[in-house]
């Protein structure tokens, strides 16, 4: 099971790391030292378990929790006790009050392995998501985008432009293009070149190797006509 640490303390986040060695199946991702950089992890790669402390300069750790989209499991590891009702009403799996015990880390620990392999058995007890947003990491912020607002998105190596129905600039986030299409809706979303995905409500035509859509043009690859026709029916 694949987990990162969240915490602005260096000594918080040795202790954790050693923590975990003790745990065979806990493989230690990466150690963060605020929200920012635990975030462009989880874009990047998959993770099932968040050791995060709530206190933080910046996003603190119920922010980020409440901003996921999709949430892993959750184990706040803190010093305050009075965020234990805030931490429970966002369905984390356990509350840790530092210094935390040896044996009290692993109970939480075999608690979140069990429900990870149950899961794991029964897919449908994972937690439905809202299908109809997503957050981004741009110009130091989570900003949260509708997927209705994106008209379409272009890849630039590990960043992407991301455009917008009415607003003049593109939010610039860096994340990879690969991986930010696998968390938009396929059906209403296309990879049409390597480097451009389009929200199929904002096409207005498509012609010879290129696609408009809310004002502009986008060009789309010869190796992804085969999706030119899914998107529209046609053959093309």
């Amino acid at each position: 099971m694949r987990c990162i640490i969240i915490d602005d303390e260096p000594l918080a986040l040795e202790l954790l790391e050693d923590n975990i060695k003790h745990v065979n199946r806990l493989q230690l991702v990466a150690s963060c030292r605020n929200a920012a950089e635990a975030m462009q992890i989880m874009q990047e790669q998959a993770v099932d378990l968040i050791f995060c402390d709530i206190k933080m300069p910046g996003i603190n750790g119920l922010q980020l929790v409440k901003s996921m989209q999709q949430k892993p499991m959750i184990i706040f590891v803190t010093a305050y006790q009075e965020f234990a009702l805030d931490g429970f009403e966002l369905d984390v799996l356990d509350y840790l009050l530092k210094p935390v015990p040896l044996e009290r880390f692993l109970k939480a620990c075999n608690k979140a392995l069990m429900q990870y392999d149950l899961q794991r058995k029964d897919p449908a007890r994972l937690p439905k998501a809202e299908n109809n947003h997503l957050f981004v990491y741009a110009d130091y912020t989570l900003v949260r985008l509708n997927h209705n607002e994106i008209t379409h998105i272009e890849g630039l190596k590990d960043y992407v432009k991301l455009y917008r129905s009415g607003q003049p600039k593109p939010l610039l986030s860096r994340i990879s293009i690969k991986a930010l299409e696998e968390q938009l809706p396929s059906g209403q979303f296309f990879r049409t070149h390597k480097s451009f995905i389009v929200n199929l409500s904002y096409v207005q035509s498509i012609g010879k190797g290129r696609i408009k859509l809310n004002g502009t043009e986008v060009p789309y690859g010869e190796s992804y006509k085969d999706v030119i026709g899914k998107m529209t029916g046609k053959t093309f």
